[in-house]
């Protein structure tokens, strides 16, 4: 018998191989730029003004480019907006839809919730197990899908550091497990995802893709050079009236043009309200 003739592959099966590899090439590409993309949506630029409305929103004052909000509020039009959720406590209105729906979800001792001492009424969540995890990122991650619709452009998770106050019953490597989850539903809505505060977790290698910082009091405790050095100049300081004056005016001294820096009350209240202090270098 003889043997069957090899005969070359035609013009339009090779198009059709090339454009095949093209594509894939191209979903690869996209997948690995993702975070970078995500980093580039129009975050402003170093020293942009910024304030934190976390007390309560109101009109911001003139010349602020990115407003930090809480979820249950709307963004404020034209502005960079972060997105603020509670994402590793209750807030104490919650409790008992937490306690209703998820009390498996929130991290007890002795039968009892786990309360954050310096927020009487805030519960810390459990992130102690994947299935647990699983479980709120697909609670927080509906929040986060929220924040989107609304036309917010970042995330700005708060308590990350909830391991430091469980008394041994959370895990750094837990909350950064679980943080990784929200960081990849926020990058799938095309949303940004702040580090808040965890300066001794720069260094980390399991550290998540966080795309910028938002630092409290970094200037008090000598922290803001390591947030620097991880992220430029997308870094959103707040210094606290309740600490000394010059902690602020050092802060503007040594990063005014880069970082964007404001000085509030420590309840970040509105305006009218009892303490309400606003200044930004």
């Amino acid at each position: 018998m003889a043997p069957r003739a090899v005969h070359p592959p035609s013009a339009a099966l090779a198009r059709n191989v090339e454009r095949l590899a093209m594509s894939r090439l191209a979903l690869i590409l996209l997948a690995c730029l993702s975070s970078a993309s995500v980093m580039a949506k129009d975050f402003p630029a170093a020293g942009a003004q910024y304030d934190s409305q976390l007390g309560g929103a109101y009109t911001p004052p003139a010349g602020t480019r990115i407003v930090s909000r809480d979820r249950s509020e709307a963004p404020a039009p034209g502005l960079y907006n972060v997105c603020y959720v509670n994402a590793f406590q209750t807030q104490p209105g919650e409790n008992a839809w937490w306690q209703a729906n998820h009390p498996d979800l929130i991290l007890t001792a002795e039968g009892r919730p786990v309360e954050d001492e310096n927020w009487p009424g805030e519960y810390l969540l459990d992130t102690s197990t994947a299935a647990k995890r699983g479980a709120l990122a697909d609670i927080i991650g509906d929040w986060i899908e929220g924040c989107a619709r609304d036309g917010y452009d970042a995330i700005e998770a708060d308590n990350l550091d909830t391991y430091s106050r469980s008394d041994g019953r959370l895990k750094i490597e837990d909350n950064l497990a679980f943080v990784g989850l929200l960081i990849e539903k926020a990058h799938d809505l095309w949303l940004a995802f702040g580090q808040k505060n965890g300066v001794g977790l720069l260094d980390r290698a399991d550290l998540p893709a966080f795309d910028f910082a938002i630092t409290e009091s970094c200037q008090v405790y000598d922290e803001c050079g390591p947030y620097a050095e991880r992220y430029g100049a997308r870094v959103l300081e707040i210094e606290y009236t309740d600490t000394e004056s010059r902690f602020f005016e050092q802060a503007c001294a040594a990063r005014g043009g880069q970082f964007s820096i404001i000085l509030r009350d420590r309840n970040l209240q509105p305006p009218g309200m009892p303490g309400y202090t606003y200044r930004s270098c």
